[in-house]
Parts: structure tokens; sequence; C-alpha cells
């Protein structure tokens, strides 16, 4: 029975301003089973409330990666076990 529920939890990571914002830098949660790919995920995000709806407020400024490999909004969630959010990030 405690298989069953792992395999529906993931890790959700927050990093720079996005942790701010949320007020935390990580949290193990089971994702709603409408939410199946990255933009999904990010809409869901901003519709949970304070203080996550002032953290996702802008979507399209948030980078996603699934099990360390950046995603688009339209990539299917599948089986990630780790999503981190972060803002764009420019080098120099």
């Amino acid at each position: 029975m405690t298989d069953s529920i792992a395999a529906t939890e993931v890790t959700l990571r927050y990093f720079a301003w996005l942790r701010e914002r949320a007020g935390v830098s990580e949290e193990r949660l089971a994702l709603p089973s409408g939410v199946q790919t990255v933009g999904d995920l990010l809409r869901w995000q901003a519709g949970r409330g304070h203080p996550f709806d002032q953290a996702f407020a802008m979507p399209e400024a948030i980078r996603v990666a699934l099990d360390h490999a950046h995603a688009k909004a339209s990539a299917p969630i599948g089986a990630a076990r780790e999503i981190a959010f972060f803002p764009p990030v420019t080098g120099g």
C-alpha cells in the first residue's frame, strides 16, 4: 500500500525568487489527476492560493525541469519524481 502512494508523489523544488515567494524550498505531494503537462502544473500552482498564486502569477517567466531535464509547457509530466521551478538563467 505504501508503494502505490509513493509512486504518485513527486518532490517539487523551488529556486531563487520562486522559493522566496512560495515560502518553501521543497515539498512532497501527490499531483491532482488533471495535472498531466508542465503547463497544467503551472496553472495548478497559481490556483493553490497564497503564496503560490503570487509565485506563479507569471508562468511565462518560470522554467521547469523534470528529473533534471528542462521541459516546455507542453511536456507531459509522466513518471517524473522531481520537478524543479526556477527563473530563467543568464550568464556572462
